[in-house]
């Protein structure tokens, strides 16, 4: 008789439980900003794909029609690069227009505007850039390509933040001294906050 009153001992007490919540919100306290932090980075990692994207395609061109295109801005337009930090924005392209001609289209959505300027007297230089607010703070972050006209140290005219100089390159950049090399438009803008 005695054996079917005694009460089990096995489970968890509430300070363990306890112990356990507490173990799993500092876990999730860790991670959780630093998985923001890499969506972020990979958000960004587009501008700088689609820009050696493009300057392919420049390339492409100038051996097709001996000259390079100068292209408007693509979609998304400013306006809503605001909020491309949630949503990919969709890349339209009037056909026989614009990267429609250079034959170049990003697949899917894009969270940076694209723009690129050539010059159409023969083959000198063009300058690529993208422009998005990844983050969502209202500061845009500049990616871009400068091509050097022949070896004289200075590529296409400003586009976007994009000097003559070039890109602003190095591992702390501060000034724009980069051709032929897709980098941060603007000194800092390649030290990113994620």
């Amino acid at each position: 008789m005695s054996k079917l009153i005694r009460k089990s001992n096995k489970g968890f007490t509430l300070i363990e439980l306890m112990i356990v919540v507490a173990i799993i919100g500092i876990l999730a306290a860790i991670a959780i900003p630093n998985f923001l932090r890499f969506q972020l980075k990979a958000k960004s990692s587009e501008g700088k794909v689609n820009i050696a994207a493009i300057r392919t395609a420049q390339e492409s061109y100038l051996a097709e029609f001996g000259s390079y295109i100068t292209v408007g801005t693509e979609n998304p337009p400013t306006a809503n690069r605001v909020n491309a930090g949630t949503v990919k924005a969709t890349f339209l392209s009037i056909p026989g227009v614009d990267f429609d001609v250079l034959g170049w289209a990003p697949e899917g959505g894009v969270f940076f505007s694209y723009d690129t300027a050539g010059t159409a007297t023969g083959p000198s230089a063009f300058t690529i850039s993208a422009v998005a607010d990844i983050d969502g703070n209202g500061t845009d972050q500049i990616w871009g390509y400068v091509k050097e006209i022949g070896t004289t140290g200075v590529g296409m005219a400003a586009l976007n933040g994009c000097v003559a100089a070039g890109t602003a390159g190095g591992a702390v950049p501060t000034t724009q001294t980069e051709l032929n090399t897709v980098g941060p438009c603007v000194a800092g803008h390649g030290q990113s906050i994620f």
